[in-house]
């Protein structure tokens, strides 16, 4: 899980977020844009990419604006900074504008140390993001994860979950919160084997990834698998459903980048890609099919009808067809 120091006011003037873990780097950024907009609700949100921070441009964003507006300037991958603009930054840090929040994200390590020793001796606040490369660390993000949902699960329970699902921290924090929405009360061990038995790849989001790209014997064959292995059939609806909203959410939103979208969709950015390159062949009326199917499946397997697996077998031929129906 991110580290804080001691100083953690969220609306400090400079933020710096330390490591090579997206998903913490991603939350470290959504913590501060979160505050600042239940400051204020009309917060502008820049965030930039190294090679759009150009000489010049930080002066620019963090100039006083004539509404007094709040504001967030984040910028990714700091160490990748060019020289000038590192020029810039440091000055920035000496005397950092009022209303305006500084979100610098860097890898860590020897390549642009100057920058992080500068940040770090402003008195910035500090979040620290390193990859969780030991099994322990994972453990510990997993029952952090549990914690703070408020909702507790037994320590075979976490490691369960670690094992079924391995290292990356997206899949584990995502596996924890459907298990938190599907179960009600304590979760053990015997939940998770419920749901994540068997390879992790037989899970139920890859039975969704594989009907919503269109690919109707994969998505059968992880669905056939999914269901021998022990995936209870409402976790597969429910992530059916959320591949296919996602399609339709991502489809009727305005054009730009995966972070500015991850925003206005509630998304994290690396779903955005993901979804941006499931969607081709999607259409409107496809979308609408594949809602209509995934209602059927769900009222089949909550007892609407005689045989689940067939009710699910029949929703993931649906969704792989309308995946395929521009250009028929």
């Amino acid at each position: 899980m991110a580290k804080k120091t001691a100083h953690d006011d969220l609306l400090a003037p400079v933020t710096l977020a330390v490591g090579q873990e997206d998903l913490l780097l991603d939350r470290a950024v959504q913590e501060v844009v979160a505050a600042a907009r239940a400051a204020d609700a009309d917060t502008d949100v820049r965030d930039l990419a190294p090679e759009q921070l150009q000489p010049g441009t930080l002066a620019e964003l963090t100039s006083p604006s004539l509404f007094a507006e709040r504001k967030v300037v984040v910028v990714r991958n700091a160490q990748d900074l060019s020289a000038d603009t590192v020029k810039d930054v440091k000055a920035y840090l000496g005397a950092p504008a009022e209303e305006i929040t500084l979100v610098l994200l860097h890898a860590g390590g020897a390549k642009g140390k100057g920058l992080l020793d500068a940040a770090r001796k402003a008195g910035a606040r500090e979040v620290a993001c390193p990859k969780m490369t030991k099994p322990a660390d994972r453990l510990a993000f997993v029952r952090q994860e549990f914690r703070a949902t408020g909702r507790s699960a037994t320590p075979e329970a976490c490691q369960a979950l670690v094992d079924a699902i391995g290292s990356d921290l997206r899949e584990l924090a995502s596996a924890v919160s459907q298990l938190v929405a599907d179960v009600e009360g304590t979760i053990d061990e015997a939940v998770v084997g419920r749901y994540y038995t068997g390879r992790a790849e037989a899970s139920s989001f890859t039975v969704a990834d594989r009907a919503v790209e269109g690919r109707a014997a994969e998505a059968l064959e992880a669905l056939r698998w999914s269901l021998a292995t022990g995936v209870a059939p409402v976790l597969i609806t429910s992530a059916l459903a959320q591949g296919v909203r996602a399609i339709g959410k991502l489809s009727s939103a305005r054009g730009g980048r995966p972070a500015d979208l991850a925003r206005e969709l509630g998304m994290p950015p690396w779903k955005i890609d993901r979804v941006r390159q499931q969607m081709r062949g999607w259409t409107p009326d496809g979308v609408a099919v594949a809602l209509r199917a995934v209602a059927e499946a769900d009222a089949g397997v909550k007892g609407g009808g005689d045989d689940p697996e067939y009710a699910l077998e029949k929703a993931v031929v649906a969704i792989a067809r309308a995946a395929r129906s521009r250009g028929r």
